[in-house]
């Protein structure tokens, strides 16, 4: 007898006693995270039972990250944050090897939580000061002030001066590098090529030096994943790009899938906002610098920004060598590219995280690296090569430019 033979002679189960038998597929899915629940909530409610004594002997893990400094006449205030598991509390507050005495809005600051000391010393307005606040296990929290200055209250002209920096660094910038539409426009094909290898430059430097500078920030931090949430920054920024590219795709023409490159009024869009996403972050770090008075934003600071940050504007039209935008569509591309550095120094002013700072700027990372990779199929000349001698011209060229600039708004 075949298979199929005995398959049709097995008999069949009755079909009550199947529906009765046969659980619905969500509670299927839901079981096991009850059972899961569950047992966490008693291993939680006995205090892990068994493993008390592995902690016996053990100095607790002390996390804490310095969030806020604030000047005030003969007082400085500092506000830090537990980012680790177990409970710290501040003993002594040292500055510049003197002891001074102090109060704190929370003796002891339970996982998570935030504390502001504030400690009484005639600080003298343009001298650096070093600060350590000794924990009741002998660690120490380090904080440095490179020059002391008076801190300012965050009222409404704060907040418009903030405002006023974003504008600065961010919306003044783009717009004056995307006055160089003209003459992409009357480029030829060849110089075309150059100028989008010049613009891989650009975002590559970007994402470069936007990880680099989060993983500065939460060095030496491992709470909330330290390192970690910069990679996780970049990869959810390269994955949610992709994911809105692939859906945009799904609802064109089917000659546009695949590899395709992107249109050229969608990569221009994709470029505004990889570099909004960027100066988001560069925003936050300027707001906070500011506030706690560590970076003297000068005018020639300023002018260090505007002259690092006009090539943005470059990038944003490039690919629209060949189209013909209206003021409008480049208005608002500007928009998207500048204006985020605003909402970034609002937030940078108002509360300074180190981890939050770290995220948002692997977001930039990854935007930026997502918006180079979909520009190398614009590089491809006659012969099919990405990497001619023009493009890696312009590749290396934009680097250098980013880089030289870069060195006017060190601080």
């Amino acid at each position: 007898m075949s298979i199929e033979e005995k398959n049709l002679a097995a008999p069949a189960a009755p079909a009550g006693r199947r529906s009765h038998q046969a659980a619905p597929r969500w509670l299927l899915g839901l079981g096991p995270l009850v059972l899961v629940t569950v047992l966490l909530g008693l291993f939680a409610l006995f205090n892990g039972p068994g493993l008390a004594k592995l902690s016996e002997g053990v100095p607790p893990k002390e996390d804490v990250a310095v969030e806020d400094i604030r000047l005030s006449p003969g007082q400085i205030e500092i506000t830090v944050r537990n980012e680790g598991p177990d409970p710290v509390s501040i003993a002594q507050v040292n500055i510049s090897d003197y002891y001074a005495p102090f109060t704190q809005t929370r003796p002891t600051m339970a996982p998570l939580e935030s504390t502001t000391v504030t400690a009484s010393y005639h600080w003298v307005d343009g001298d650096p000061y070093e600060i350590a606040l000794v924990t009741s296990v002998g660690g120490k929290i380090t904080a440095a002030i490179d020059a002391a200055a008076l801190s300012p209250e965050k009222d409404a002209s704060f907040f418009a001066l903030m405002a006023l920096l974003g504008i600065y660094v961010g919306i003044i910038p783009v717009a004056m590098g995307m006055l160089w539409m003209p003459f992409v426009r009357r480029s030829s094909t060849a110089w075309v090529r150059a100028l989008l290898g010049l613009t891989v430059g650009l975002l590559a430097f970007l994402a470069f030096d936007a990880t680099l500078e989060a993983f500065e920030l939460v060095s030496g931090h491992g709470s909330f994943g330290g390192p970690l949430v910069v990679i996780l920054g970049a990869l959810i920024s390269y994955l949610i790009l992709e994911g809105i590219d692939a859906w945009m795709r799904r609802h064109q023409s089917p000659a546009s899938h695949g590899q395709a490159p992107l249109p050229p009024a969608r990569l221009a869009l994709l470029i505004a906002t990889g570099i909004g996403m960027h100066n988001l972050g560069e925003g936050l770090a300027i707001g906070s610098a500011y506030a706690i008075g560590s970076l003297a934003l000068g005018a020639t600071l300023i002018v260090g920004f505007a002259i690092h940050n006009t090539t943005e504007g470059l990038a944003i039209v490039t690919p629209l060598a060949k189209e013909t935008p209206g003021l409008g569509r480049l208005a608002l591309l500007g928009l998207i590219a500048g204006a985020p550095a605003i909402l970034g120094t609002l937030i940078g002013a108002t509360v300074y995280q180190p981890t939050l700072a770290a995220f948002l700027l692997g977001l930039g990372a990854g935007a930026v690296g997502q918006v180079a990779i979909k520009l190398l199929p614009l590089l491809k000349d006659h012969a099919g090569r990405i990497l001619s001698p023009l493009t890696v011209a312009g590749i290396i060229t934009g680097i250098a430019i980013m880089f030289a600039t870069g060195l006017l708004v060190q601080a």
